[in-house]
């Protein structure tokens, strides 16, 4: 009994030690290459629970980041006008550059994309080095997804621009970003956000918010076309319908062409990437390890 007992015993030692040193060497590494942390903006109806797995990705590739998901605007409170969910994040996070010398990371999901960019825009001293726009609706969304059914039964896509562009209707989240391609003069003048992140609607700040956005250092755009809740899916590319519904690619949308906001910029200094995935339900961006290595993972250096 004594061999095996001693056996067992010394691959016990050897294991707890090979884990010793392993915990250092992770320690280590995350202090000799310093990576940034990660600020994490969740979408419509979503909590920082839901965020499990991308932490644990980001935890096992980037030992030691300091990884923020904040429980602000949860679940139904995730309906609250953009702007103010702005407020509220940018409260929250500001500490956190403050103390990043070196810079921070976002990954902003789904509506949260919307938000970041809400953030970038009117925060002059940001230092996000990476925006990573994980599918979100960032030219807009026109669909009739489950998520419009739940939440206006009464409506389909191409009758609730008689409510959302409303003073009411713009108290929602949804329609704050919500671009109906029939009704383009409505959303101009009704749209008390993306309308004026976009500058489709004048907006004496814009030269300044350009300005803001162009401190980030890479724009990362992640979409796909078996996301089935961003309509078009290549809004989470800057990509939106005409009035034929026929999908405009980035590139030839007059907001790049004239360099509205610094997508154009971007792109001409080599910062600018868009990864598209095949297969990935919208629910499942921020869970899937296919994903995060693929389109996520390089970026947060």
């Amino acid at each position: 009994m004594k061999g095996p007992s001693y056996a067992f015993s010394s691959r016990r030692k050897s294991g707890a030690t090979s884990l010793l040193w392993s915990l250092f060497g992770a320690c280590l590494v995350a202090a000799v290459i310093g990576y940034k942390p990660v600020v994490i903006v969740h979408g419509l109806f979503d909590s920082s629970g839901e965020f499990v797995e991308l932490l644990r990705f980001i935890n096992q590739s980037h030992p030691g980041t300091n990884v923020s998901v904040f429980d602000l605007f949860d679940r139904s409170s995730s309906l609250q006008p953009l702007w103010k969910q702005v407020e509220g994040f940018k409260a929250a996070i500001y500490p956190i550059m403050q103390n990043a010398a070196d810079g921070v990371n976002f990954i902003c999901y789904s509506q949260g994309g919307l938000i970041c960019r809400g953030i970038l825009s009117t925060l002059p001293d940001h230092n996000v080095h990476s925006f990573i726009s994980l599918s979100s609706p960032q030219a807009g969304q026109y669909g009739d997804t489950n998520y419009l059914k739940y939440l206006f039964p009464q409506f389909m896509k191409f009758n609730l621009f008689h409510f959302c562009y409303t003073s009411v209707g713009q108290r929602i989240s949804i329609c704050n970003f919500w671009k109906d391609p029939h009704h383009m003069d409505m959303y101009v003048n009704s749209s008390d956000y993306l309308a004026l992140l976009n500058s489709e609607r004048t907006n004496p700040n814009s030269t300044v918010w350009k300005k803001n956005f162009l401190r980030i250092k890479k724009l990362v755009l992640i979409g796909g076309p078996d996301d089935g809740v961003i309509t078009p899916w290549q809004s989470s590319q800057f990509g939106f319908y005409d009035d034929n519904e026929t999908v405009v690619e980035l590139k030839d949308q007059d907001l790049y062409l004239r360099d509205v906001f610094g997508l154009k910029t971007l792109n001409a200094r080599g910062d600018l990437f868009l990864c598209s995935m095949a297969g990935v339900e919208h629910i499942n961006w921020h869970s899937n390890y296919t994903v995060f290595n693929a389109c996520i993972e390089k970026w947060l250096v």
